[in-house]
């Protein structure tokens, strides 16, 4: 539990504070404008506890999780690439570059059995759709003697946002 540093908000208001961030920001134009009015604060003042608190790490980031199944997206591709380490950031930057790809990062190799170090995730409709994007990206990178594969996911285990409040759910 972190700690009351803020003395703008009580410690309740603190802990309810956290419970509405778990559930995810209102979809309106201030939302942290909203959140003060139900915790009876100023939005200044939750703004401030906010900011506070991404100082000290409880919350890293503010995200949109997007629920890809349920807007049609079924074939979503994992693309693992063996890229030569000397050419990894170069390559990373410019696929992460590329519109169709949402997610683009770098991990150690996990030899002999797991030898790519650059992952990529494209969402599509349609398996083929996100083929024929794969080749027009090897394509335009000049990737063709890159060893690579496409991981497409079978199923959705879990998507949420992050979890702060002590409260359950």
């Amino acid at each position: 539990m972190i700690p009351a540093i803020n003395d703008q908000l009580t410690l309740n208001q603190q802990e309810r504070l956290k419970a509405f961030l778990e559930q995810g920001l209102p979809l309106e134009h201030r939302p942290f404008k909203t959140l003060a009015k139900q915790l009876q604060t100023t939005e200044q003042a939750l703004l401030d506890v906010v900011q506070q608190w991404q100082q000290q790490g409880l919350i890293r980031r503010f995200g949109l999780v997007i629920r890809h199944h349920a807007l049609g997206y079924h074939a979503n591709a994992m693309v693992v690439w063996d890229i030569n380490d000397e050419y990894v950031q170069q390559v990373g930057a410019k696929l992460a570059n590329e519109p169709v790809i949402t997610l683009c990062y770098q991990r150690k190799r996990q030899r002999p059995e797991w030898p790519y170090n650059l992952f990529c995730m494209i969402h599509g409709k349609e398996k083929q759709q996100v083929c024929n994007e794969i080749k027009q990206i090897i394509a335009r990178h000049q990737l063709q003697k890159i060893p690579y594969e496409i991981l497409f996911s079978n199923k959705v285990y879990k998507q949420r946002g992050g979890r702060y409040s002590l409260r359950k759910s």
